[in-house]
């Protein structure tokens, strides 16, 4: 189960307390303070994976609390420190703090740690408090408190390419055809139910990630079809490739294109400012070529690249990768 959002309770450590403690020895009748500092509190980190692909564990578990601190000890000893937590994410998770817009933090890397709530300082013991007036002093600090919170987790999957259109437009087609990924097929709308990434293979061991979300409606930056759930997933790709069924006789395809480009400006328009290849797909059994050619000339007027495929046949991918590979020659 793909599993993009959820809702956790984090929890540091509190600090330990510090010791009042007084020295008694054997001819030592008057022994000076000798209580030591308390432990410092756990504190609760963060870490992304590249094991990990989704928050599935979180609906099972949604507490993560570190240690406490230990108390100080007389004769000087310090109490141990509580021990650390870690929270282990995809790649991509951004984390909120409940009821905030803003990310507190965005891990993008494997390994990247963030530290969510810091444990308390251990108190100071009594010993820490003798001076010249006050050789015997009865005093010792508390730790500091905990920190604690909900916080909210978001994944946004990291690609290179988002593929977006219309159910069964032959999203799903074209990854398996341009990947080695496996992705449920068939031939009714809402087959792909979330995303699926795929990893196309190049020349020099390089290589582009392919993110294939579910089909958009109508509607969909409002939540139609969970469309706002997905759209998300393909924000921080750096091409679009939109893909247009030519052998849906149910509208024109421009009228599907212009559609669909309406629900992604409105979701965020900042997705209308990436490059974009309209694909006209399923050629081999597409009709209407008047259609076709009123989205084609319309592609081409505004400055959009334009390509006819059929993913199930295999025609036109070669055209299509190598306008792909275009957009990544910085990376060579």
């Amino acid at each position: 189960m793909f599993v993009d959002s959820a809702r956790i309770f984090v929890k540091s450590g509190r600090g330990g307390a510090g010791a009042i403690s007084f020295r008694r020895e054997k001819y030592v009748p008057k022994g000076g303070p000798d209580g030591g500092d308390g432990g410092r509190g756990g504190n609760v980190y963060i870490v992304a994976r590249h094991t990990l692909r989704t928050l599935l564990s979180f609906k099972y578990k949604r507490r993560f609390e570190a240690e406490n601190g230990t108390p100080g000890m007389g004769s000087l000893k310090s109490g141990p420190g509580g021990k650390d937590c870690f929270i282990y994410v995809p790649i991509g998770t951004q984390i909120f703090v409940d009821g905030k817009k803003e990310p507190l933090a965005d891990l993008v890397e494997h390994k990247q740690k963030f530290l969510i709530a810091k444990g308390g300082k251990g108190g100071r013991g009594n010993a820490r408090f003798k001076s010249a007036t006050n050789q015997a002093p009865r005093r010792a600090d508390t730790g500091e408190p905990c920190e604690e919170m909900w916080l909210n987790l978001e994944l946004k999957l990291l690609a290179d390419v988002g593929l977006v259109g219309m159910p069964n437009a032959g999203k799903s087609t074209l990854l398996a055809a341009l990947t080695r990924a496996t992705p449920k097929i068939a031939s009714y709308p809402f087959t792909t139910l979330s995303p699926n990434l795929g990893v196309v293979e190049g020349e020099r061991h390089r290589s582009f990630v392919i993110a294939d979300i579910p089909g958009l409606i109508e509607g969909a930056h409002s939540g139609s079809g969970l469309g706002d759930e997905f759209l998300k997933h393909v924000e921080r790709t750096r091409v679009l490739l939109h893909l247009v069924d030519l052998s849906d006789e149910s509208a024109a395809p421009l009228e599907r294109l212009k559609m669909i480009e309406n629900e992604l400006f409105l979701f965020n328009e900042k997705l209308l400012e990436k490059p974009r290849i309209i694909l006209g797909t399923k050629t081999d059994i597409s009709t209407d070529a008047e259609k076709e050619k009123e989205l084609k000339e319309f592609c081409l007027d505004r400055g959009d690249s334009y390509i006819r495929i059929s993913a199930a046949a295999h025609k036109g991918l070669a055209p299509l990768l190598k306008m792909v590979w275009s957009y990544f020659r910085d990376d060579q």
